[in-house]
């Protein structure tokens, strides 16, 4: 369930070019002190939750981090999300069941429930300062599927395409869906994102054709790019993430 690796990205507003957390090129952010965002599913034998749900609820789960107030300003988690983006942006996802659900929802964190899914987001830690009950959980052994074909999107919600040549682990793909997740806020307005977050994040996850993946990847919407330290190869475009406001005119 890793994405343990350092991601690239096309696009970010107000980001000068060679300063970007997601670039593949080695910069200053690989000198800085590295970090680590944590997410855990809930992946219990009996119901497991559908692919597309959980992915939807990690990205969700990332921006309700982003613009909670504990992250934001003076609050108690702002210095280490600070400290996170200076540095390469780096996301992994643990599985956990029963007692060690429970044990992880006693740690400061945000659960987010999607249709069945529950993922728990927890402010960054350094790579090598893992707290206790999250360092034991499993990265891998459980993959996710959807049962059903993901249902139609509503018009104007915001859409994270995934990649139609790509084959990812559920746990990588929550990764992917969360970076691209992350690309759409940081490129939107104040007012743009103020919208969204009293919305509750309204988003879908889905797989775009190869002729809308053509498209997509070149229309200037905040682009994911793959390091490739796991499972696919280097640069390797992931996710668009197609939000309705950075595509009006």
């Amino acid at each position: 369930m890793s994405s343990e690796e350092t991601t690239g990205a096309e696009h970010r507003t107000g980001d000068a070019a060679g300063d970007s957390p997601f670039r593949t090129e080695r910069t200053t952010r690989d000198e800085a002190p590295q970090f680590v965002l944590p997410l855990v599913v809930r992946i219990e034998r009996a119901e497991p939750p559908a692919r597309t749900d959980a992915l939807e609820t990690a990205a969700r789960a990332v921006l309700l981090l982003l613009s909670d107030d504990r992250a934001l300003g003076d609050g108690e988690w702002a210095r280490a999300v600070s400290d996170w983006q200076d540095a390469r942006i780096r996301k992994v996802v643990r599985r956990a069941r029963g007692a060690e659900w429970r044990r992880a929802g006693e740690l400061p964190g945000i659960t987010v429930t999607g249709k069945a899914a529950e993922v728990r987001v927890f402010p960054p830690v350094p790579l090598d300062g893992w707290p206790r009950e999250l360092a034991k959980l499993q990265v891998s052994g459980t993959d996710l599927d959807d049962p059903e074909p993901p249902a139609g999107v509503d018009p104007g919600t915001a859409v994270l395409w995934f990649n139609p040549d790509l084959a990812m682990s559920a746990g990588k793909a929550m990764a992917q869906a969360g970076h691209g997740a992350q690309l759409a806020w940081w490129a939107l307005s104040d007012a743009d994102r103020d919208a969204w977050r009293d919305a509750g994040f309204p988003l879908a996850v889905r797989t775009a054709d190869p002729a809308r993946w053509a498209e997509l990847t070149a229309s200037g919407l905040p682009l994911v790019r793959d390091a490739g330290f796991t499972e696919i190869a280097p640069g390797s475009s992931t996710v668009v993430a197609d939000h309705p406001a950075l595509t009006r005119h």
